[in-house]
């Protein structure tokens, strides 16, 4: 299965950057996009991420590093849709299909970025549309993509979140 959104396949360097969604199978395609995405690549081939502890593992200390976490499953409606200026995220189900709601960051209003945790939270708009990444799959945002994590069935996911050094 190949899904991807808005960008003819493959990308090349220069190409406008817009949320990616594929198989991990096909991520080592995507490594032109950024010099940091190989070094995600090389750490998927040597780490199970099925067996890694919950917490942050440093990769590339001040510009790779990914999150395992465990999330609690939201609605659509009760997902928050946020975006990030210093970090690009390749988020990975885990152990459930996840949905992630997708508004693009010109069409999201004016709001309180968090610089340290580099975040902006964009409180009660829904999403303009969604995605479905199953587990084998990624989702890749961009600083200009407004996404709305966790939203599943389950009442808990298991997921990696590899934050990329923009």
């Amino acid at each position: 299965m190949h899904l991807r959104l808005f960008r003819p396949y493959p990308p090349s360097v220069g190409d406008l950057e817009v949320m990616i969604i594929d198989t991990l199978d096909n991520l080592a395609k995507y490594e032109a996009i950024n010099p940091l995405f190989k070094e995600v690549v090389e750490f998927l081939k040597k780490n199970d991420i099925n067996k890694l502890d919950v917490g942050k593992h440093i990769i590339k200390e001040g510009e790779l590093f990914v999150n395992i976490q465990m999330a609690k499953g939201r609605t659509p409606d009760a997902a928050v849709l946020e975006t990030h200026r210093k970090m690009i995220d390749i988020q990975i189900p885990i152990d459930a299909s996840e949905t992630f709601g997708y508004t693009p960051l010109c069409n999201l209003p004016q709001a309180e970025y968090n610089a340290e945790k580099d975040i902006t939270k964009y409180g009660d708009i829904m999403a303009e549309s969604f995605v479905d990444c199953q587990p084998g799959m990624f989702a890749v945002f961009f600083p200009q993509d407004g996404h709305a994590p966790c939203i599943t069935m389950a009442p808990e996911i298991k997921k990696a979140i590899f934050k990329v050094k923009n």
